[in-house]
């Protein structure tokens, strides 16, 4: 605790064991105003949620104002004078502020990463400077608003640029803000993004663990089918990245019934990188390396053409997966194919998880590196527009 006090200059925090026996009893003390911030932080839950039950007239919300302030006053994402009153803005800022974060979630699917991640990050920035300035039920607007922004931000920097260190700590402060916002579908959705991190460096303990917690901030959402099952697709993403593509695939089949039998509950409009054609992106990948190649050719022939026009992103992906059918069949020349289409692709929209996927279907043509097919695909694969791309982002 002491670490995370110096992070918000608090200065001589001394917490025994003794205090941390009270903190966990039955029935335990209000804590004082700094040890609150310090314990919101590193538990990423309000006071009350964490059992404490607050002295009469008082609340914890301006615990998770103050929290998310210190925060940023920690990270160096925004310098807000200490004299900033709130209440200051108008309410309409928050209407305005949110039709930003509108505009960038439709621009991710079109924009170069580089390009927009720079103007989300710098409208985050204004964000938290804009809850210092609001009231109430604006600041709660806003703080939603702000843990979207952060949570395309983190999800530029993990799919988009592979930056998973810089990813975890935004999609930390989009968790920060969700509290703020007290939105546990937001933070659902954001704690499952979280579980890619360990799930693709094959740690499947904390893999698990995450979803756990995003499946709990789901039941208070409420989710609906199409939530639900994009939750089943994530950790079936991970049981495959770490090796157990027979959970995976129960996973996958368990989302498809969720889709079919439908809920009561609409998707959040922000929840818009998930959807059937994208679970059977999930499927076909799967299959792919369970080994059964038919099911998976079909599947992901399938995806490709149900596409939307504007889906470019994931058709690099889709192609890339072709690509690894084919090569695992034996079929090089299918599979360079598939692989030059996909970076034809990449050089109009660019998307990291693409190329790996496009860098995965080469190693595996090693067997027939010098076929000229091979030979070809290397050709565009280390061409000087591609090669320097790559290497600067």
């Amino acid at each position: 605790m002491a670490t995370a006090a110096d992070q918000f200059g608090i200065r001589g925090m001394a917490i025994g064991v003794r205090q941390i026996r009270r903190w966990e009893s039955v029935n335990p003390p209000w804590p004082y105003p700094d040890a609150q911030r310090v314990l919101t932080h590193l538990l990423g839950q309000d006071m009350e949620s964490l059992g404490f039950t607050p002295p009469s007239g008082r609340s914890t919300g301006p615990v998770r104002r103050n929290l998310v302030a210190a925060t940023v006053a920690a990270v160096g994402l925004a310098t807000v004078p200490a004299q900033a009153a709130h209440g200051v803005q108008p309410a309409t800022v928050g209407a305005d502020f949110e039709a930003v974060t509108r505009s960038h979630r439709r621009l991710y699917w079109t924009v170069a990463p580089a390009t927009l991640h720079p103007a989300v990050l710098e409208h985050a920035r204004l964000g938290c400077a804009l809850l210092q300035e609001t009231g109430e039920g604006t600041r709660q607007r806003i703080a939603a608003a702000l843990a979207e922004s952060y949570l395309l931000a983190g999800r530029i920097e993990f799919f988009d640029m592979r930056q998973p260190d810089a990813a975890s700590e935004t999609w930390l402060r989009a968790l920060q803000a969700a509290g703020e916002a007290d939105d546990p579908l937001l933070g659902a959705a954001i704690l499952g993004h979280t579980a890619f991190i360990p799930g693709w460096s094959g740690d499947r303990d904390r893999a698990v663990e995450r979803m756990r917690a995003a499946r709990t901030y789901a039941r208070r959402g409420p989710a609906g089918a199409e939530f639900w099952a994009w939750l089943d697709a994530v950790e079936a993403e991970c049981e495959t990245r770490c090796g157990d593509t027979r959970t995976a695939l129960h996973l996958i089949g368990h989302a498809e019934d969720v889709l079919t039998a439908g809920a009561e509950h609409t998707s959040p409009v922000w929840m818009d990188w998930f959807s059937p054609g994208r679970l059977a992106a999930f499927k076909g990948n799967t299959q792919l390396k369970a080994g059964h190649l038919p099911q998976a050719r079909d599947t992901l022939l399938g995806v490709l053409e149900e596409l939307p026009a504007d889906a470019d992103k994931q058709r690099t992906v889709v192609l890339g997966d072709l690509a690894a059918v084919e090569a695992a069949a034996g079929r090089p020349e299918e599979a360079c194919e598939y692989a030059l289409r996909a970076l034809e692709q990449l050089a109009v929209t660019w998307y990291a998880t693409g190329m790996d996927r496009v860098r995965e279907v080469r190693k595996a043509l090693d067997p027939w590196q010098h076929e000229r097919c091979v030979r070809d695909l290397d050709d565009r694969l280390y061409g000087w527009s591609t090669t320097v791309s790559a290497l600067a982002r």
